[in-house]
C-alpha cells in the first residue's frame, strides 16, 4: 500500500478561478501565472487545463518556459524576470517567448543581436516595489527606444503592485503607484499590465489590458481582508494523509521532539504520515487546525520529517486509517498559514515532489 500523503488538485476550480479573474476585466486580457510549478500544483497539468481559456502563460525563467514547450504547449510564454544571459534571446525569438525587460543592459542586448524573429517585450517600470524595473523618469524614453528596434515586435508596459493586498499598509498605495507612471503610458494605445491577483480582486483602477492572476488561480486570496470577489475563489489543492497509529498518553506526558506538547489530561494521540519533508511547515504552532474525518482537531507536538501528531481525544470514532486534511476544500490554507507565520503561497510551493498530485475534474 502506498504512503497515504497526497495533494488532490481540483482542475475545475482552477478554471473557475481563472474565469473569475477574466470576468473582472471583460474588455482586457488575462494570462495565467504558472511559475514555480504552478505554485506547487503542477505547471504542465495546470497549463493543459487552462489551454483553452488563457491566451498567454507566465513563468519566472526560460527553464520553466522550455518545460512547457517540451510538453507541446504552443501559447506565448512570458518570462517575468526577463533573460539572464544574452544567449537566451535567440531561444526566446525561436520559441515565441515574450520577455520582461527591466534594465538597460537588456535593451542593449536586444539592439546588438540579430534575431530570427522579433520578440514581444514587457517593459517593467518600478513604481514603488523597488525590486526590478526602470524608474518612471526613464521609462518613457526606454519605451520609445524599444518601439524603434526591429528586434521588437510589440511593447507592453508592466509594473508590480507592492501593497494591493492591504489598504491599511504604510507603504506606497495602489493609486500612488499608478500615478507614478509616465502620463504617456496612461494614454490609449499603450498596452498596460498593472494588476496582480490582489489588484484584480480589490482595485478596479488597475484592471486594464493585461491582468496577471497568480495565487488567486489556486484558490487562495492574497487580501488582508476578504471582499465579495475573493470570497468567490474556490480552493484547488487539498493536502491529505491518514492516521497511521494511535496511543494514549498520560497527564503531563510530552509528545514529539523536545516534548513541546505536554498533555494537560489523558490524551489520545494520532500519528499521521505527513512531515516537513513533504512540505508541511515545521514551524507550525501548537494548535494548528487539521480536519480528522471532516471534524476539526489540532496539531500537537513538533512536526518531524515524516510524521506529525494530532489530538484525537474528543474524536472517539477516529483511528488508524482516518482521513486527515491539512488545508484545502474544507480548511482554508490562509487560516493554516497564519498559524505557521507564513502565507498560502509558501504552503503551496513548499509541498515536495514526494507527495503525489492527483488530478480530478
Amino acid at each position: 500500500m502506498a504512503r497515504p500523503a497526497v495533494a488532490e488538485i481540483n482542475l475545475a476550480n482552477i478554471r473557475a478561478n481563472f474565469q473569475l479573474a477574466a470576468s473582472m476585466a471583460p474588455n482586457g486580457k488575462t494570462l495565467a501565472v504558472v511559475k514555480a510549478n504552478a505554485y506547487g500544483h503542477g505547471a504542465l497539468e495546470v497549463a493543459e487545463c487552462l489551454a483553452r481559456d488563457a491566451e498567454v502563460f507566465a513563468v519566472a525563467s526560460i527553464e520553466e518556459a522550455m518545460t512547457l514547450r517540451a510538453s507541446g504547449l504552443r501559447h506565448p510564454i512570458l518570462l517575468l524576470e526577463g533573460f539572464f544571459e544574452d544567449s537566451e534571446l535567440e531561444i526566446i525569438s525561436r520559441e515565441g517567448f515574450w520577455t520582461a525587460v527591466h534594465r538597460q543592459e537588456q535593451v542593449d542586448a536586444l539592439r546588438q543581436l540579430s534575431l530570427s524573429n522579433p520578440v514581444t517585450v514587457w517593459l517593467k517600470v518600478d513604481t514603488g516595489m523597488h525590486r526590478l524595473g526602470f524608474s518612471p523618469e526613464h521609462a518613457a524614453g526606454v519605451y520609445l527606444e524599444l518601439k524603434r528596434l526591429p528586434q521588437v515586435s510589440n511593447v507592453v508596459v508592466m509594473t508590480h503592485l507592492a501593497n494591493a493586498d492591504d489598504c491599511s499598509t504604510q507603504g506606497v498605495l495602489v493609486e500612488a503607484q499608478v500615478s507614478r507612471l509616465p502620463a504617456s503610458f496612461l494614454e490609449s494605445g499603450v498596452e498596460l499590465s498593472l494588476a496582480n491577483s490582489a489588484g484584480i480582486l480589490a482595485h478596479e483602477v488597475v484592471r486594464a489590458h493585461w491582468q496577471r492572476p497568480g495565487i488567486m488561480l489556486y484558490g487562495a486570496s492574497p487580501l488582508a481582508k476578504a471582499n465579495p470577489f475573493s470570497e468567490q475563489l474556490r480552493p484547488v489543492m487539498t493536502l491529505k494523509s491518514k492516521v497511521i497509529a494511535v496511543r494514549w498518553v498520560g497527564q503531563r506526558a510530552g509528545v514529539g521532539y523536545g516534548g513541546r506538547f505536554v498533555a494537560e489530561r489523558p490524551t489520545r494521540i494520532g500519528t499521521v504520515a505527513m512531515g516537513y519533508a513533504d512540505g508541511y511547515p515545521r514551524q507550525a504552532a501548537e494548535g494548528t487546525p487539521v480536519l480528522i474525518d471532516g471534524q476539526r482537531s489540532k496539531l500537537v507536538g513538533r512536526v518531524s520529517m515524516d510524521m506529525l501528531t494530532v489530538d484525537l481525544t474528543d474524536l472517539p470514532e477516529a483511528g488508524v486509517g482516518s482521513d486527515v486534511e491539512f488545508w484545502g476544500e474544507s480548511l482554508s490554507a490562509n487560516e493554516v498559514a497564519a498559524y505557521c507565520d507564513t502565507i498560502a503561497y509558501h504552503l503551496f510551493t513548499g509541498v515536495t515532489q514526494r507527495v503525489p498530485r492527483k488530478y480530478f475534474n
